[in-house]
């Protein structure tokens, strides 16, 4: 409840302040926005699975955010963040389909 709450206030506070992204930070957004999607996806497969660690969630929700985002700021100063950004979206997006199909089939049971 207390996590629902808290996205309740954070969706109002954004709507209501409307902050800026800074221009370099605009290119890792999406990518961070996508890798926390599939850890939460993630978190709440593994709860209806019975197997759910509050200290798994965490540290599987900043990985995913710190990995997924150091993977295209690597590939920026390569030269290649576009490339390494499909990946990347590709690859959390191929995870978010698989979490997505377990938990409707768990709620489901089709």
């Amino acid at each position: 409840m207390i996590a629902i709450l808290g996205l309740v206030v954070g969706v109002v506070l954004g709507l209501l302040f409307q902050p800026d992204i800074p221009a370099w930070f605009q290119p890792y957004l999406p990518i961070a926005v996508v890798a926390a999607l599939d850890a939460v996806l993630g978190g709440l497969r593994a709860l209806l699975d019975g197997i759910f660690d509050d200290k798994v969630f965490v540290v599987s929700f900043l990985s995913n955010v710190v990995i997924a985002a150091a993977i295209v700021f690597l590939g920026d100063k390569l030269g290649v963040g576009g490339q390494l950004s499909t990946g990347v979206i590709v690859v959390l997006g191929i995870r978010i389909f698989s979490n997505v199909a377990a938990i409707r089939r768990h709620l489901l049971r089709a």
